[in-house]
């Protein structure tokens, strides 16, 4: 009778052809199993078989010529499907076996006893069986000894298993630890324990303003800045001590071009197989910019730490030939760890977010500094599509076109480069970031790696630098510069509209005593007084700006008739002056004069210069000056 079909045949099957040992060569560890099979339960025939699609073959034998049978007719493609033993003490009894070639032919089996033989995950991948050509009764101790045998093989088979999937493993993980070393958006160098750079990527070539070339042929005690270098050397003697696991620091470079830059540098250990100091792991993060802001850096946390497996024997004497596997599974493992723990470093304490997602946009990898921007936790990131948890709703369609571009024509504006955009946090806020993905192809599946920086503080600091270019420290008000640009626009527009605008040129009067008898930081506040007044005293429309010292100006837009609103807007401020100001217990007065220059839109045919209007405001400003101070005076030029 032909056996069923185990309920995990595919499964059972993958794992029978991921060990690799199929159609292999005899062996003394699998026909030390049978013989001692045979020998003690004192049959003729003892088999290692393994139960594969359409045959079962045999790894060991002991009385019997052929390799392999086909599975129809095989007694061990019944014994795998339960895991208890299968004993057929009388074939001719049995109706299972009963009409059997192997039982009806001149090979005369009667007696049958098969245990099968396990896989990781407990799959019966074969059995250690026994046969004899007359009927036999089995005593338990003997059935117990068979069970001890196999499980010996099945451990045999999970050892192979386990070799077999680690070395796929560690091709793989090598494959992955060399892109993100080359890609990312950090600088990293393997360091010999003389100080040579090994091995360096192309962010610390960009850092150090040096080749690959340049920087394998000098030591980086050559490129530190002097002051720095004995505390670093120091550091670096207590690690190699073994008196700390790792150091960090933050240290100055010497540049190729002669620049000193600051560096925030991470360093630890790497030792080979005997525990001798083989390299130094080196990250280096450009502080600079942060330096030069006064802001603090990240730094990174933790080091790679080297974890030594201690060997131990599992089996006895007869058990001698699995050492040198075992021994070949501690190696692979330990080399699976080195490199795991190598990326885990880089990866998690990195200060930039690093996302990957597979070919299908989906997040495979999410670490901390991801979670720190975005506030996705990596539970909640991972299996979800990566536009979904990094993109802003408007900007989620075009990711994923780009996408689907570089999968059919390897050709994206995103893959491969470096840009700035916009992101989103799981709360809703929108921040800048520099996206950088890349493509990677690992037995044969294509992922991306990204790495994502948070520019929020850089951007504020251009803005900052920005604003201040254009507008008073002191004030607050526009300076100079930005009514340069203002007022030719305002001019522009009253030609166009056709109506009138007006220059005020506001002078304070008997400033100078002020900050003579009573300090610069009192004519700072004075000053400061006297922008908001001014700003106080006009409409939305108008803008008020600082030239310069205690020199205002004020245009003055959309007014009535040439002159009535100006000079009501003069008269104004000169009331508003007119308060006393209270600096540090003290009441100062202050007054100014004010010119005022017209500019009529409404006949005007050509543009007016914006200098002259500017400089018959100014002598208009004079002509108070001269008339007694604490009043307005109207240019007589008359600009149309």
């Amino acid at each position: 009778m032909k056996a069923k079909l185990p309920t995990d045949e595919k499964d059972r099957i993958d794992a029978l052809n991921s060990i690799g040992i199929l159609d292999s060569g005899s062996e003394d560890f699998f026909d030390g199993i049978t013989r001692i099979a045979a020998k003690v339960l004192d049959v003729p025939i003892a088999l290692v078989s393994l139960v594969d699609t359409d045959r079962q073959w045999f790894k060991s034998k002991v009385g019997l010529d052929i390799d392999e049978t086909h599975r129809d007719f095989a007694f061990c493609a019944h014994a795998i499907l339960s895991s208890d033993p299968l004993i057929v003490e009388n074939a001719n009894d049995d109706p299972r076996f009963s009409d059997n070639p192997l039982v009806t032919s001149d090979t005369n089996i009667r007696f049958y006893v098969g245990v099968p033989v396990k896989s990781i995950k407990g799959h019966s991948v074969g059995t250690l069986c026994a046969m004899d050509n007359k009927p036999r009764t089995l005593k338990q101790n003997q059935i117990d000894i068979l069970k001890d045998l196999s499980l010996l093989v099945s451990k045999e088979i999970q050892h192979r298993e386990i070799i077999a999937k680690s070395k796929k493993v560690i091709k793989s993980s090598e494959s992955k630890f060399q892109s993100i070393f080359e890609n990312a958006a950090i600088g990293i160098a393997l360091v010999t324990p003389t100080g040579s750079w090994m091995q360096v990527n192309d962010d610390l070539c960009k850092i150090l303003g040096y080749s690959r070339e340049e920087l394998t042929n000098l030591t980086f005690q050559e490129i530190t800045y002097s002051e720095d270098l004995d505390k670093d050397l120091m550091l670096l003697n207590q690690l190699v001590n073994g008196e700390i696991n790792r150091y960090e620091i933050e240290k100055r470079f010497i540049r190729k071009d002669g620049t000193v830059i600051w560096i925030s540098l991470n360093v630890t250990k790497q030792l080979d197989e005997n525990g001798d100091l083989e390299s130094f792991i080196t990250i280096l993060k450009d502080i600079q910019m942060i330096k030069e802001s006064e802001a603090s850096l990240l730094n990174l946390k933790k080091s790679l730490e080297a974890r030594v497996l201690e060997r131990t024997e599992e089996l006895s004497q007869a058990n001698l030939s699995l050492s040198h596997a075992l021994a070949q599974r501690i190696e692979s493992e330990q080399n699976l760890k080195n490199r795991e723990l190598e990326l885990r470093m880089i990866i998690e304490h990195a200060n930039d977010a690093y996302v990957c997602m597979n070919a299908d946009g989906l997040v495979t990898a999410w670490n901390r500094q991801a979670e720190i921007i975005f506030g996705w936790s990596e539970e909640e990131a991972l299996n979800k599509r990566f536009e979904k948890v990094v993109l802003p709703e408007q900007k989620q369609e075009e990711h994923r076109i780009e996408i689907q571009q570089y999968l059919k024509f390897k050709q994206s504006n995103i893959v491969g480069k470096r840009i700035e955009m916009e992101a989103i946090t799981k709360r809703g806020q929108t921040i800048p970031v520099e996206l950088q993905i890349n493509p990677l192809e690992i037995n044969g599946q294509l992922i991306f790696n990204s790495f994502i920086r948070d520019i929020t503080d850089r951007k504020k600091l251009e803005k900052i630098l920005q604003d201040e270019a254009r507008n008073d420290v002191l004030t607050g008000l526009p300076n100079r510069r930005k009514f340069d640009e203002i007022l030719p626009i305002a001019l522009a527009r009253a030609q166009r509209n056709k109506h009138l605008i007006g220059l005020l040129f506001i002078d304070l009067d008997g400033f100078k005593s002020i900050n003579d008898n009573y300090g610069h930081d009192s004519g700072d506040m004075v000053l400061r007084e006297v922008a908001n007044r001014l700003d106080k005293s006009v409409r939305s429309t108008d803008t008020v700006a600082r030239l310069s010292g205690d020199e205002f100006v004020i245009i003055t837009d959309f007014i009535n008739n040439e002159t009535e609103n100006a000079e009501l807007l003069a008269a104004k401020i000169l009331n508003k002056l007119s308060t006393p100001i209270f600096i540090r217990g003290r009441v100062v007065s202050i007054s100014a004069s004010i010119g005022i220059a017209m500019y009529d839109g409404v006949k005007s045919k050509a543009p007016v210069n914006p200098e002259a209007l500017l400089k018959a405001a100014d002598m208009a400003m004079y002509k108070a000056k001269k008339h007694g101070k604490n009043q307005y005076q109207i240019s007589d030029s008359k600009f149309i």
